[in-house]
């Protein structure tokens, strides 16, 4: 019995070798990203999440805004053309955790910075269709009503700065004074109106 035959007829054997073959076919992919400033280098001009839109990407996660929106224009010429500028990785080294998403009930977000107005923002967060007739989208009306504390921002930059974002020690000490007071629409719209602007003004 030939030695192909034994790898064959052995499953065991057969799963092991394929395991070890998806292995090391995708380390060998993985591993240089690693050590490529494109990947793990943020974009110029590029600065941290002020405290308020740090807090506003939060209430994004809870409210499971990345189940419909993606954050990642993909290098298409239908993409660029509706959305802006294709994603690229320094713009994502500060993301803990990524948001790109795959899903696309609305449209993707990944530009919408300074696209529309603060006000557009609000009327579109509590009711989607006093601005979009046509929107699937459901409205998010407490987030009004609901004020930030405060109690755990500077913990949030402190867990941030230990993951690599430049937080100082100043931004730390007065990230719950900045976010007091601040509602939770307040900072869902100061998160949305950052998303893709280092790229727009560095073009």
């Amino acid at each position: 019995m030939s030695k192909h035959e034994i790898l064959e007829k052995n499953v065991f054997l057969l799963v092991l070798c394929m395991v070890l073959a998806v292995s090391i076919g995708g380390l060998t992919q993985i591993v240089p990203l690693f050590f490529q400033d494109v990947t793990n280098k943020p974009v110029d001009g590029m600065k941290p999440y002020t405290a308020l839109q740090l807090e506003g990407r939060d209430i994004y996660i809870r409210e499971g805004c990345v189940g419909c929106h993606s954050q990642m224009i993909r290098p298409f010429r239908a993409e660029t053309e509706r959305y802006g500028h294709y994603s690229v990785a320094g713009e994502s080294v500060w993301d803990h955790p990524f948001l790109w998403g795959s899903k696309r009930t609305g449209p993707d977000l990944a530009r919408v910075g300074a696209r529309y107005s603060d006000d557009w923002h609000r009327a579109h967060l509590y009711n989607p269709r006093n601005v979009v007739p046509e929107s699937k989208m459901p409205g998010y009306p407490w987030l009004v009503q609901h004020q930030l504390d405060g109690k755990d921002t500077a913990k949030k930059l402190q867990v941030m700065r230990l993951m690599g974002v430049p937080y100082t020690d100043a931004d730390i000490e007065g990230a719950s004074a900045t976010v007091q007071g601040k509602t939770e629409m307040d900072a869902l719209v100061a998160y949305l109106q950052v998303l893709g602007t280092a790229i727009k003004n560095k073009r």
